[in-house]
């Protein structure tokens, strides 16, 4: 009907509801949530409300909440919530920069506009497709445990990066990298896989970084210390 809001699904009046758990963190709330109880039925207080508040921080850092993405071809949104530490010139990562055996580097050696994303424990860990295209590069890179927001976590960290081609040839890269205590990085999708933008792709236990590489000479719109929303955020206008 003409006026009617819609949400994200394309149905029904927009209200307010508690996000739901992502299933990746149930089985932790779970274990959790028992240990309480027992706890709790032994009367073992001094256990069982740390337990209890365990269990309620497992849920609040895997919730996945619904997200309104932009329309449009043309938009590069946040893959992940955040502050934005870092925004710089520099040439893509090792593993996005060598011959890949086409006879050719996956992004080449010029330098594009890295903006990186940095997740506290407090954030939504859920990372989202900057755009919407087929994931054609899935490459992880053991690596050390820095703190994430040092500059130099983006080339000695563990990481893994993903390069989605949109369907007018542009490359986009995004790299999950881990950090001091982050140290499980999940990823949903692989090689020859397509995906919408603002589809979830992965998340990154516990606080972490998320590195996106814009194309040559494009610019970001956003600036270091603002607050990116996954799926939301306009990163850049291509």
């Amino acid at each position: 009907m003409p006026g009617e809001i819609l949400d994200n699904r394309g149905h029904g009046d927009v209200s307010w509801s508690w996000p739901s758990v992502h299933p990746e963190g149930r089985k932790f709330a779970l274990i959790a949530g028992v240990a309480c109880l027992v706890t709790a039925f032994f009367a073992w207080e001094t256990i069982a409300w740390p337990l209890a508040m365990l269990t309620g921080g497992i849920l609040a850092f895997f919730r996945d909440p619904q997200r309104v993405t932009p329309q449009g071809d043309q938009f590069i949104v946040a893959p992940a919530d955040g502050l934005i530490t870092l925004i710089q010139q520099v040439p893509p990562p090792r593993e996005l920069s060598v011959d890949d055996g086409s006879g050719s580097a996956i992004l080449g050696t010029e330098p594009v506009t890295r903006i990186s994303i940095f997740m506290s424990v407090f954030d939504v860990h859920i990372n989202r497709a900057p755009v919407a295209g087929r994931i054609t590069r899935s490459i992880y890179v053991p690596g050390a445990f820095l703190n994430a927001d040092l500059d130099k976590a983006s080339l000695e960290n563990e990481r893994r990066a993903l390069v989605i081609e949109m369907p007018n040839g542009t490359e986009i890269a995004v790299v999950q990298i881990a950090g001091l205590i982050a140290r499980r990085i999940v990823t949903f999708a692989g090689e020859g896989d397509s995906v919408g933008i603002g589809q979830r792709f992965g998340l990154i236990r516990f606080g972490s970084r998320v590195d996106v590489y814009l194309p040559v000479n494009r610019r970001g719109l956003v600036a270091v210390g603002q607050t990116a929303i996954a799926g939301e955020t306009v990163l850049a206008d291509l």
